[in-house]
């Protein structure tokens, strides 16, 4: 064990849970109207809490274990054989199994965005928590745990390059969101502006010191490959923010404070899977294409083919996590075959997981509201409870 990877690792730990808890919470829930914000936070926090369980009984097993090439199995269920004493690498192993806790719960929380005024709570804390475990981990296994894409696999000796979660973490998420948007349908009234610009700004703010642990953290130890992904984590948000502000100010005479705060959520998702094999200069280019590059697919999704996908999980974090992918292949870190394969490979198995289980979940509990308490507000029907006094 080693005192320095370990202290930085269980720093890393606190900041990628700071990453949902109040993160995303704040930043998700400052985009709905001020009827639906307690729901939000209650989905976020909920999620939170299941997904812990269910890694510690399953998921850390499945994704971390050493069952083969498909999936981890099941030998490490609650831990089993994990003590005190043991090691991954140089980390305490009860410490990597906490820190990779923290990213099975921001990635279906990010799903949240896709769903959120119109979906039953029930079903969102049954949904994510098998998605997690059917889908996310078996992913995590594929890439992360040694298995068939990861070096060695079936794309060679240079398998799928994905530091930290271009494709584990924000392809599957987004994808997913997609999947549901369509499936759930698009809410009654979609024309009301974000309740708390303020929120937003904050919640994104508290996302951006998170990443630093969630891309730092992926190097799993204290050394100058942990300093540089957290400097390029930076470079490629600021950017990113810029550039969203700037084509925002050119296309429609105004830059504003919800749209320069998505833009760094595109930078920050988009340097995720290269942050740990790029230089400064190079997260400088990819901050400045996503920030436009994210903020035209939500466009595309939004307006043109009008998916309902509420928040823009897959515009900002599909595109962005599939598009620094691909970025690893260009600028040489990772090889095209493995990069796009691992893309389609996984990108198939989540759409059909994912639509599956929507069917499956929707069988034992309603996916959507009903009219009253979609037009009424999620947090007084669902929750017995309101943020405000005046809602909207």
């Amino acid at each position: 064990m080693n005192a320095a990877d370990t202290a930085w690792i269980i720093t890393a730990t606190a900041l990628v849970l700071f990453m949902t808890l109040p993160g995303l919470a704040l930043f998700y829930g400052g985009l709905v109207r001020s009827r639906n914000v307690l729901s939000v936070f209650m989905q976020c926090y909920s999620i939170a809490c299941a997904m812990s369980v269910a890694w510690f009984a399953l998921g850390y097993s499945i994704a971390f274990g050493e069952g083969g090439a498909l999936w981890g199995g099941l030998g490490k269920a609650f831990l089993s054989g994990v003590t005190v004493d043991s090691l991954a690498g140089s980390l305490p192993e009860v410490l990597f199994f906490a820190f990779q806790m923290t990213f099975a719960i921001i990635t279906p929380a990010l799903i949240v965005g896709a769903y959120v005024e119109r979906a039953n709570f029930a079903w969102v804390v049954l949904f994510s928590t098998l998605w997690m475990l059917i889908c996310y981990a078996p992913v995590v296994h594929w890439i992360w745990g040694g298995g068939m894409l990861a070096d060695g696999g079936i794309f060679g000796e240079i398998g799928v390059r994905d530091f930290a979660g271009g494709i584990v973490v924000h392809e599957t998420a987004g994808l997913a969101a997609l999947v549901i948007a369509v499936l759930l349908g698009r809410r009654r009234d979609a024309s009301k502006p974000p309740h708390n610009p303020g929120y937003v700004m904050i919640g994104a703010a508290m996302l951006w010191v998170g990443w630093f642990g969630f891309n730092g953290g992926s190097q799993l130890a204290a050394d100058g490959g942990a300093a540089m992904a957290v400097t390029v984590t930076h470079i490629s948000a600021a950017t990113a923010s810029l550039s969203w502000a700037i084509w925002e100010r050119m296309k429609h005479g105004k830059a504003s404070l919800v749209g320069i705060v998505t833009g760094t959520i595109a930078g920050l998702a988009s340097i995720t899977p290269a942050s740990g094999f790029v230089g400064p200069a190079e997260a400088l280019i990819i901050g400045a294409i996503a920030g436009v590059l994210c903020q035209e697919a939500v466009t595309l999704i939004r307006n043109r083919i009008r998916i309902d996908d509420t928040l823009d999980v897959f515009a900002v974090h599909g595109v962005g996590g599939i598009f620094g992918t691909v970025m690893i292949a260009v600028f040489g870190a990772g090889t095209w075959a493995a990069q796009l394969g691992g893309l389609a490979v996984v990108g198939v198995f989540t759409l059909v997981m994912t639509w599956a289980l929507v069917k499956l979940v929707s069988l034992l509990v309603p996916l959507r509201v009903d009219q009253e308490t979609e037009v009424n507000g999620l947090d007084l029907a669902q929750h017995g409870e309101r943020a405000y006094d005046h809602v909207s």
